[in-house]
């Protein structure tokens, strides 16, 4: 029997980025793989914002999201609203409550999220939520939680004290063409080389982690949280 995974993001395109490989490998394994992003990705464009403005991106944006997941096996998406880029105005309990309403729902064992230090408010925010909504508390399903990088996020950040340092990293080597491929369903995010969100970036990004962990190419992860009855090795849901 196969263990539930959720990835909670921030926006359309941070899942794959963050764990696209390894959500394919969970797949591949007859794991149940669940995404949970939290912001509508478009009105960050706005002065102020627009969300009626940009229906139709909005809904051609969920539109990729579906896309891509599909390549990399995803189960079920869970899309909400949150403004892009503006999390900081969101009263941070709102944020809470979204993320322990689709934990509640699908049970997960693992959970993976943004890290704490990147540059971008919202994945400060996103991780910061979880991290509340997945206090380790008696029944609590999530035994593990790991964050990931996001390219042209995670990188830029100046704070030194929380510098993303990875710990464990997954061999991504046969899933790899998935994760790029999933990338490029999302034809508004996708840059041109050398953008780090281009596809040869993601390839040079991946073969860099590999490098320094015994792989051709992997996907890096600081591990959050492990509680010692971790049902990934017992196939628990």
């Amino acid at each position: 029997m196969g263990k539930r995974v959720l990835v909670v993001a921030a926006h359309p395109d941070d899942e794959i980025l963050g764990c696209g490989g390894t959500m394919a490998l969970h797949s591949q394994r007859g794991d149940e793989v669940y995404v949970l992003i939290l912001g509508e990705g478009v009105t960050s464009r706005d002065e102020q914002r627009d969300r009626e403005g940009r229906e139709k991106e909005i809904a051609e944006l969920k539109h990729q999201v579906e896309s891509a997941n599909k390549i990399v096996g995803t189960k079920k998406s869970f899309l909400f609203d949150f403004p892009d880029n503006r999390f900081d105005s969101v009263p941070l309990l709102d944020i809470i409550k979204v993320i322990e309403k689709v934990k509640n729902e699908i049970k997960p064992c693992t959970i993976y999220t943004h890290h704490q230090g990147d540059l971008n408010i919202d994945h400060q925010i996103t991780f910061k939520a979880v991290l509340t909504a997945c206090r380790p508390l008696e029944n609590e399903s999530v035994k593990s939680i790991y964050s990931f990088e996001i390219p042209s996020s995670t990188e830029w950040s100046a704070d030194s004290s929380k510098y993303f340092i990875p710990n464990y990293f997954v061999n991504i080597e046969e899933p790899l063409d998935k994760k790029t491929n999933a990338m490029k369903a999302y034809t508004k995010e996708i840059r041109d080389f050398p953008h780090p969100r281009s596809g040869k970036a993601l390839e040079i990004l991946a073969q860099s982690r590999g490098i320094i962990s015994g792989f051709k190419y992997a996907e890096a992860f600081m591990v959050v949280r492990i509680l010692g009855d971790d049902s990934s090795s017992k196939g628990r849901r």
